[in-house]
This record gives structure tokens, sequence and C-alpha cells, in this order.
């Protein structure tokens, strides 16, 4: 019995030290990615971003015809020190990770910040542990949660699928390039799940929704490609009415957008589970949106 005491013993010493060791390198990264960004410092932020993340934020900016890397530095406040959180785990699955943490969260964008949660994932670089993203996780409406979390219980974060690490490493983008007309995808999708892609480099998923996203690459200039396909979400009908538009986004002050392309069902019509179509953008409509 004694034998086996010291075996576990040894056990938990090893866990609780890989814990501890992948909490320093996590908060490390993590704090040299704030720093370059507070600093704005492009070349640390390449270095310690995951690529496929780093890739993601490039192509947004250059859809929005804005300036890369000028435009990853143009944020309202930094973002939120560790300083002052509790830090409740850091687990590890593979080449991904995920670090968390309990407190007032503090984004720098006014009021009293609040005791929520915060996660922040993380895949394995050549070099080391690369920052991906950060999760906010609203404890409001669950104080007795936040009670828990205080006290040291992480019996809710067992819940939480963005504290979880999948073990999966995104795939990296493909390189877009800038746009030439600035373009967003539209989806009314009540009861139903909707995934466009448009020129085969942008790619949507909305469910039950009603929003809008940008175009990764923008319209091209002559023939555009629209994909789509459409299925019920449990608790749908499957005769809910049904949009998607594309529109071209002017640059003009009162040029309202021009809507390219639209799929459309009513209430209770048939729909197509999956579908093809495409939208024509000439050189005038390019200069009527671009103020030429």
């Amino acid at each position: 019995m004694n034998c086996y005491i010291l075996a576990l013993s040894l056990i938990l010493t090893a866990i609780c030290h890989a814990q501890e060791d992948l909490k320093a390198n996590l908060e490390k990264t993590y704090g040299i990615w704030r720093t370059a960004l507070i600093n704005k410092d492009a070349a640390t932020w390449q270095r310690v971003t995951a690529p496929h993340r780093s890739m993601e934020v490039k192509n947004r900016i250059l859809s929005e015809k804005r300036a890369f890397p000028a435009t990853i530095f143009d944020l309202p406040a930094p973002p939120p020190a560790l300083g002052g959180l509790k830090f409740l785990e850091a687990k590890q699955n593979g080449a991904t990770a995920k670090s968390a943490y309990f407190g007032k969260v503090d984004f720098g964008v006014g009021g009293e910040p609040t005791d929520n949660m915060l996660v922040l994932s993380f895949v394995r670089g050549a070099g080391g542990w690369l920052y991906d993203k950060a999760d906010f996780v609203n404890l409001t409406a669950l104080p007795d949660v936040r009670t828990e979390l205080a006290a040291g219980d992480l019996s809710y974060l067992r819940g939480v699928p963005e504290a979880q690490p999948s073990g999966v490493v995104p795939l990296t983008p493909i390189a877009a390039n800038p746009a030439t007309t600035i373009a967003k995808v539209y989806v009314f999708s009540p009861g139903r799940e909707v995934q466009v892609q448009v020129n085969k480099i942008s790619r949507h998923r909305f469910a039950n929704a009603k929003e809008a996203e940008i175009v990764i690459g923008g319209a091209q200039q002559g023939l555009n490609e629209v994909q789509y396909s459409i299925r019920k979400l449990e608790g749908g009908t499957g005769e809910e009415a049904l949009t998607i538009r594309v529109y071209l986004m002017s640059e003009v002050s009162g040029t309202k957008p021009i809507k390219a392309f639209e799929y459309q069902v009513l209430e209770k019509g048939k729909f197509d589970p999956h579908g093809t179509g495409n939208f024509h953008l000439d050189a005038a409509t390019v200069r009527k949106l671009i103020g030429k």
C-alpha cells in the first residue's frame, strides 16, 4: 500500500509540474503577443501568432481595403492583462492548448469590469507555443458559477467547449489578394444552417442567423461564383423563409450597397439544399463604388 501511495504521489507531482510548465509557457507567449500589439511590433506579432490566425487576420484586413499590418494595431484598448486574474487551469491536447482565467477581465471599453472567464487558445509551432485567440465567457447570468470558480471549484469549466483544446490545428487559409471591391455575404436563416462559399476562397457558416460577414478577397471584376448549402436545424420546421445575398459595398458617402446576388425562399416554399449561382462585376460598377 505504501508503494502505491508513493507512486500516486509521484504521478500527481509530475502532473502538477507539467501543469505549471504549460501555464508558464502559455503565459509567456501571450505576454509577448500582447506587448507586440501595444508596441506596434509587426515582426514579433507575426512570429508569435498561429499561422492560420495571422493569415485570417491579414485576409480580412485586405478584404476591407485597409492597410496591413498597420490595421492590426488599430485597437480601442490593449488586450486584457492577466495580472489580477485567477488562474484556473492549463490543458494540452496534442498540438493545441488552452489556459483559463477568472476575474475582472478588462477590455478597456468603459464601465466597471465584473467577474467572468477568459480562455486563451494556442497551437504548437516549430519553436514553441503560438497564440491563437481569446474567448470571453460571460458569467453575468451564473452567479453560482462565479462563487464556485472564486472558491477553486472547476466543475463548470469541464462543460465549457471553449476551454477544451481540440487537438486539431486549423489549416492555414489561402492568401487572398487585396479586394478590388468590398463585398459582404448576408444570410437570414431561422431554423437552418447555411454555408456559403464565394469564389472558392471565402467560406462562411450561418446557423439560425440574421447577419453579414465580409467576403474574403472581395468581389472580383468579371464573373464571381456563389456556392451554398442549406440544412434544417433541430427545432426548425423546414418551412421558414430564407435569404442569401451578396452586397457590393460602396466607399462613397451617400452611395448605398448594391445587391449583386440573391437566393430567396418564401415561408413554406421549397428550397434547394445545394446550389451554385454567380454575378458579374463590371468596370463601371467598380468605379461607381469607389467614387471615380
